[in-house]
């Protein structure tokens, strides 16, 4: 929810730049997370999904200004969200004393949890056109700074790794060794970071003030975690690669 009033304040914040803008883009792509963090890790060891898994769909929309024949500026906003429900691959959940605990064998109940990231760059560019604007096939480059509004969320249960110990099975009333886990448990954490990102492509021009447009775009930023049920782990891993088609039209 509070992504999506961050989202939807920051267009209402980018409508007025329409007005001054010389071109305005539409585009949607793949966004593919670089996910190199140690939370990343801890949830692609331990759940049954995979990177992949975080590969998805994203949209977005800029204004383009132009300041020469050559060199224009570009604000925009991009979105990305994931959420997915995952099952610890290796361990399954008791009914103990002093807690609920995790088994690395035998039965038991499933562990499951909700990983959701969430990022939306708002982003200012420098775009280089080398051959100009006035041609069919306009090549580009560009890059720039941007603020990254991000969320992540783990709702679910969690076994800590942190807390092994000898626990009394409920069911069988043996004392068995085995970790902590905290049932239904809910881990929310947003803020705002500073990233950086560049990108390459092409404009193709098909109708009049209109043109089609092929875009790589590398986004890198972090997210701190120093705060809550978090802190035990570094900056979360905000970059990634996307791959974009748009439609551009000319005022």
């Amino acid at each position: 929810m509070k992504k999506k009033l961050a989202l939807f304040v920051a267009a209402i914040l980018l409508i007025p730049a329409f007005s001054f803008s010389n071109i305005f883009t539409f585009k949607a792509g793949l966004f593919f997370p670089r996910a190199k963090s140690d939370l990343w890790q801890y949830e692609f060891d331990n759940m049954d999904f995979t990177k992949t898994n975080y590969q998805n769909t994203n949209f977005g929309f800029a204004y383009e200004y132009f300041f020469s024949r050559e060199i224009s500026f570009v604000l925009g906003i991009d979105g990305y969200n994931r959420n997915k429900l995952g099952t610890y691959k290796n361990y399954v959940g008791r009914e103990g004393l002093p807690y609920y605990y995790a088994l690395e064998s035998g039965e038991g109940n499933s562990l499951v949890h909700v990983f959701n990231v969430s990022i939306t760059p708002i982003q200012l560019s420098v775009k280089l056109t080398p051959m100009g604007r006035g041609r069919k096939l306009i090549p580009y480059v560009g890059g720039g700074v941007g603020v990254y509004l991000w969320s992540l969320t783990r709702s679910g249960d969690f076994v800590d790794f942190s807390m092994e110990d000898e626990y009394i099975d409920l069911e069988s009333g043996e004392n068995i060794m085995g970790f902590a886990v905290f049932i239904d448990d809910s881990r929310e954490r947003s803020k705002l970071s500073i990233g950086y990102h560049a990108f390459g492509g092409f404009m193709y021009a098909f109708a009049n003030r209109i043109t089609l447009e092929a875009e790589f775009k590398y986004n890198y930023a972090e997210g701190k975690l120093e705060a809550g049920s978090f802190q035990s782990y570094a900056p979360f891993d905000l970059s990634g690669y996307q791959i974009s088609l748009g439609i551009n039209y000319w005022f």
